[in-house]
């Protein structure tokens, strides 16, 4: 017992005091693999792998993991179901990463903490979508929940590196305003893009023909064009906010990243559709729309000062 005392304490006060290297570490891991996450996930619906493993939390009657009999498919489902241990070797991670100095840096232990919460929601979402059989609805809530834990994450890396947030607008309020409408142009752009594709041709499974997986009955070819408006408008936001930006001298280096991956996200989009959507550029696609979003979240973040040291900074009236 008192050995056993012996290594917990050790482990304990071998954890960080401070952010260092493994705090960072950990903070960056948090978020490539949130977005690693949806591209994984995307893999297993593009190609038709989503009833790979027809059962939860099993992966058949009778084993967890796949059997040869299933094939590419069991392959693919189970791999990506095993990823979801990755992640919580690294949520855990990054929880006891800062649990030492949780009382100093409260942001980062609220933070970590909603992540490790995040992981046995998300497997139970993951669980009824295959109960659902696929499930149109299910399928875009457990991407909806993954592009939240970008947003996490994105303010993970972000605090460790920055500080708490601090009480200084670096940017005029009404400058605040119009990021706060982009960021609402990228998060409708971002709904309307899983009801585009719960309506699209890559429902996750073709094994059965006579029952194939559910689409949720909306017109593909309209959600197509209505997906491309906030999208649009998304764009011009950036275009506006970048120019502002320099205008009047302000941050803007996250701004310029932004409209990067915005242009690059257009491209990928319009060629999609005129190829009818071909899985390599639709899964792109998705990954992008991680990246976009934690993008937006860099840029908001942005536009006040660290808490442990106030930027003397002249900012235009409002």
């Amino acid at each position: 017992m008192s050995s056993a005392r012996a290594t917990v304490s050790r482990g304990y006060h071998w954890l960080p005091t401070g952010v260092d290297k493994r705090v960072r570490v950990f903070a960056w891991l948090s978020l490539i693999f949130q977005i690693v996450l949806i591209g994984t996930g995307g893999a297993v619906r593009l190609t038709a792998s989503g009833l790979g493993c027809p059962t939860w939390p099993q992966c058949t009657d009778g084993s967890f993991v796949n059997t040869p009999e299933m094939g590419i498919h069991g392959f693919i489902e189970f791999g990506n179901r095993l990823l979801t241990f990755v992640l919580a070797f690294i949520t855990i991670g990054a929880f006891a990463s800062v649990f030492r100095f949780r009382r100093l840096r409260r942001e980062l232990f609220r933070l970590t903490l909603l992540q490790g919460l995040s992981i046995p929601f998300q497997a139970v979402l993951g669980g009824i979508t295959v109960l659902t059989g696929l499930n149109p609805y299910v399928v875009g809530a457990h991407f909806a929940v993954s592009i939240v834990l970008v947003v996490l994450t994105t303010m993970l890396v972000w605090r460790v590196y920055r500080g708490a947030r601090g009480a200084t607008l670096l940017v005029p309020r009404w400058y605040l305003v119009i990021v706060h409408l982009t960021t609402l142009a990228v998060f409708v752009t971002v709904a309307v893009g899983i009801l585009t594709t719960g309506s699209g041709p890559h429902a996750g499974d073709n094994s059965n023909p006579l029952k194939p997986a559910p689409r949720n009955d909306l017109d593909p070819d309209l959600l197509q064009h209505v997906h491309s408006w906030p999208a649009y408008v998304t764009f011009g936001l950036t275009v506006l906010l970048l120019a502002l930006a320099i205008a009047l001298r302000l941050p803007r280096r996250w701004q310029l990243v932004l409209l990067a991956v915005e242009v690059v996200q257009i491209i990928v989009g319009i060629t999609q559709a005129r190829l009818g959507l071909p899985e390599l550029l639709v899964g792109l696609h998705m990954i992008l729309a991680g990246v976009l979003v934690a993008s937006m979240t860099a840029v908001v973040l942005s536009l006040r000062s660290r808490a442990t040291a106030e930027v003397a900074e002249t900012v235009p009236a409002a």
